[in-house]
């Protein structure tokens, strides 16, 4: 039988390194060691605070806010996105009016036709900026259809069935507020103050651009949903009730105390009827200020608006259309309730 091959002299058997420690010291079992004690005195610590009341409504509003306007954010990314690769610029030459005036109007009562929630409202009125849509008459549309869609004309009869007046109130001061900023936008505005949303470049497919037009709008405007979801749920938290009784009595003052809280609250448009008709120590026409308000200035709608047409646009639009709130409010329910 041959002989087995010798073993390399100079190779050792067994290799030096084993049976000795490394020289660097292994690091995981501290670092798990060290979360272990963190999660032990985090839970300490920490689990008084968060399982305090005041917390705990942070929370259920925030999450509130968010899961209520998402899916029709969602609705109003997919119409915009639509409007956008599939309806030629020269339908809405020929939709709307050519006179920058008649087309404000025209463009407020079409909101009567789309069911659909601020959130959505914000991406569409974007969407027709970038399809060559006079500014004046997209901000009309932005602000008549969440307040008086079929939706929310529905939720409000049935929040007050015994005041049909309030429903009719509803739309006509939502209606006329709309007219109003549009046609002082018009007339007052300046290009420099308003960001047009520019839109993915086209690609040739209709598919392809929807696509690419629901990723850019649902993104943008999906973060700034966020932002004014966390400032109405800490307003919320840090507005003392008690306020509100105070000044349930003073007409003028009511008026406006309920306009700011439906800022605050940033409540879906198509919710907030059943919110105002619990309000009961306040006069029809504070709540109607409520509702005309709400769908229009609200913390979340704040947030959408800056991030899509810019701070300057907001910081003008903002005041305009709740101040012509408020006094449409005063208006119509002095007349009509």
């Amino acid at each position: 039988m041959p002989d087995r091959a010798v073993a390399d002299p100079a190779v050792e058997i067994p290799p030096d390194a084993w049976g000795r420690r490394s020289a660097v010291a292994p690091v995981m079992p501290w670092v798990f060691g060290l979360v272990i004690l963190l999660l032990l005195v985090g839970r300490i610590v920490l689990t008084p605070v968060l399982t305090a009341p005041a917390l705990q409504t942070w929370a259920t509003v925030f999450v509130a806010i968010c899961v209520q306007a998402l899916p029709f954010l969602v609705f109003g990314v997919l119409l915009s996105a639509a409007i956008t690769a599939f309806v030629p610029p020269s339908f809405w030459t020929r939709a709307l009016p050519r006179h920058p005036y008649a087309a404000v109007p025209v463009a407020g009562a079409a909101g009567a036709v789309l069911p659909g929630c601020e959130c959505a409202s914000v991406p569409v009125a974007s969407g027709l900026m970038a399809r060559g849509v006079t500014p004046a008459a997209a901000l009309a549309f932005l602000l008549s259809s969440p307040a008086i869609n079929p939706v929310v004309v529905v939720a409000t009869a049935v929040a007050f069935p015994q005041q049909p007046l309030m429903v009719v109130s509803r739309f006509c001061a939502s209606l006329a507020v709309a007219v109003l900023v549009g046609w002082v936008w018009l007339r007052f505005g300046r290009s420099s103050w308003l960001r047009v949303p520019s839109r993915p470049p086209v690609s040739g497919s209709a598919w392809a651009d929807f696509r690419d037009a629901m990723r850019h709008d649902l993104l943008h405007a999906g973060g700034f949903l966020v932002v004014g979801g966390l400032t109405a749920a800490t307003l919320n938290v840090v507005v003392p009730r008690e306020w509100l009784g105070s000044v349930a009595g003073v007409p003028v003052l009511s008026v406006v105390v309920l306009g700011l809280l439906a800022v605050v609250l940033s409540i879906c448009s198509e919710a907030d009827a059943f919110v105002a008709a619990s309000l009961t120590s306040f006069s029809p026409t504070a709540k109607l200020a409520f509702l005309v308000v709400g769908p229009m200035v609200d913390l979340k709608l704040i947030a959408l608006q800056a991030g899509t047409f810019g701070r300057s646009f907001a910081i003008r639009f903002v005041p305009l259309t709740f101040l012509l709130g408020i006094a449409a409010s005063i208006v119509v329910g002095k007349v009509l309730l």
